[in-house]
């Protein structure tokens, strides 16, 4: 499950975290971002100890979506030690997601 949690940036969050970071990004109207809810709580659940779920709202951070690159929602990114090493694009089922996560980790 998502944590909310204040950060002094985005950069802060990824330097001191422990665990990679899945970033999805999404916004509240839309449809298969709500859907990725679901399904990033099986697999925040399912992988706790091995990557941290993080979730920003495009909608309040335009200028982080942008310089992330984000041009269509649900997307994904996983950040290792600070950097972006993978990038997923729309809706995937949580067993194809945390196969997906487990060969990159």
């Amino acid at each position: 499950m998502a944590v909310k949690q204040e950060f002094k940036s985005f950069e802060d969050l990824l330097a001191t975290s422990d665990l990679p970071i899945l970033v999805d990004f999404y916004a509240p109207w839309c449809g298969p971002c709500q859907m990725m809810a679901k399904i990033l709580a099986d697999v925040s659940a399912q992988m706790k100890h091995q990557v941290r779920v993080v979730k920003i709202n495009t909608d309040n951070y335009p200028t982080l979506a942008t310089e992330h690159q984000i041009q269509s929602l649900p997307t994904l990114v996983l950040f290792k030690q600070g950097q972006p090493v993978e990038r997923i694009e729309g809706v995937v089922p949580a067993n194809q997601l945390i196969q997906r996560l487990q060969a990159l980790l």
